[in-house]
C-alpha cells in the first residue's frame, strides 16, 4: 500500500491510502447501482443518486431484502445488470453486499464503491474476519469511504483490511462515524472522480 495523506480545500480534513492501480484498455462511461443500508430503503440512498447523477455518473438506487447480506446476493443480481461497464456500491449494508457480488467468480463489474462499509457489529472487532475473508477475491478496482470514528468500523482494522484487496483507495474523514451526510459533498467528488477514471479490458 502506498499512503497518501493530506487536506481537501472544502476543509472536509480527509485522509487517503491507495493501492497501485492497474493498468486497462480503454475508459468507459459507467453505470452506478447501489445499495441501502440495513435499515433504509432505495429511497435512502436518494443523496447519493442524485448527487452522482448531477456529477455527470448514471446512477440507480436499488432494494435490497432485509436479511443476512450473503442471501440477499441473489436478489441483487436480480436488479443489478452483469455487465463490464457496470459499478455496484452502496451505503454499510448495501456495499457489503456488492462487495459479496464482485467477489464471486467471473464478475464482470468495472469497480466498487463503498460508502462507511461494515467492518464488524459495534463492539465486537473480533467479527471482522468474517466480513473480509471474500475481499483478497475481488478483482475490480474498489474506493472506500469512511469515518474514522465509525463504531462499526475500527479505523486501524479498516486501514490494514484495505491491504487485501488488490486495487484499492480508502479515503476516511476524522472525527465521523457511520455516515457521511456531512461530507457528502466531498465523498461524491471523490467517488465520481473514481468512476470516471475506470478503465475496463
Amino acid at each position: 500500500m502506498h499512503p497518501v495523506d493530506g487536506h481537501d480545500p472544502s476543509g472536509s480534513g480527509w485522509h487517503g491510502q491507495r493501492a497501485h492501480r492497474k493498468g486497462y484498455a480503454c475508459r468507459v462511461s459507467v453505470r452506478c447501482f447501489l445499495g441501502h443500508g440495513a435499515s433504509g430503503t432505495a429511497a435512502s440512498m436518494a443523496p447519493f443518486v442524485e448527487g452522482l447523477r448531477a456529477r455527470g455518473i448514471e446512477s440507480t438506487a436499488i432494494d435490497l431484502p432485509k436479511r443476512k447480506a450473503e442471501d440477499a446476493v441473489p436478489a441483487f443480481h436480480e436488479v443489478v445488470p452483469s455487465a463490464a461497464d457496470v459499478v455496484v456500491g452502496g451505503h454499510s449494508y448495501g456495499g457489503r453486499v456488492a462487495s459479496l457480488a464482485a467477489a464471486e467468480p467471473g464478475a464482470p463489474y468495472a469497480g466498487l464503491v463503498l460508502f462507511s462499509y461494515p467492518l464488524h457489529p459495534p463492539g465486537s472487532p473480533e467479527r471482522t474476519d468474517a466480513r473480509i475473508a471474500h475481499w483478497p477475491d475481488i478483482r475490480c478496482p474498489v474506493l472506500l469511504l469512511s469515518g474514522e470514528s465509525d463504531p462499526f468500523a475500527r479505523i486501524q482494522l479498516l486501514r490494514t483490511a484495505v491491504g487485501l484487496i488488490g486495487d484499492a483507495e480508502l479515503i476516511t474523514y476524522p472525527r465521523l462515524g457511520h455516515t457521511l451526510k456531512p461530507v457528502l459533498d466531498d465523498a461524491l467528488d471523490r467517488a465520481a472522480a473514481f468512476l470516471k477514471d475506470l478503465r475496463v479490458a
